[in-house]
């Protein structure tokens, strides 16, 4: 479904997790048939928010690692750095010729 991104078989699929019987998938089956029309776009649109969640994980990483003992200024830093730093890692991943 994922790789074609095609939501069609979404509900068999569904219908397979609460028919396992393993009690943590039927829950995951009801959790998304609640909101299936969202796990369905989900799957069909060509976008994510990869991006913005790693950002939103790096923020929270840094807040927890200093909790309280620096302030703003220094929390803005470190953040900008760790982009900085992911930017980096990423052109070279992408690069060949580095």
């Amino acid at each position: 479904m994922l790789d074609n991104h095609d939501a069609t078989l979404l509900p068999g699929w569904l219908d397979d997790l609460a028919d396992s019987g393993l009690a943590s998938l039927v829950g995951l089956a009801g959790a998304l048939r609640e909101d299936q029309h969202a796990v369905a776009q989900g799957i069909t649109t060509p976008y994510n928010s990869g991006v913005n969640e790693g950002r939103i994980t790096d923020v929270k990483l840094q807040k927890r690692l200093m909790a309280g003992r620096a302030g703003v200024p220094l929390l803005r830093h470190r953040v900008v750095l760790m982009a900085h730093l992911r930017r980096r890692y990423a052109d070279l991943s992408t690069d060949p010729c580095r």
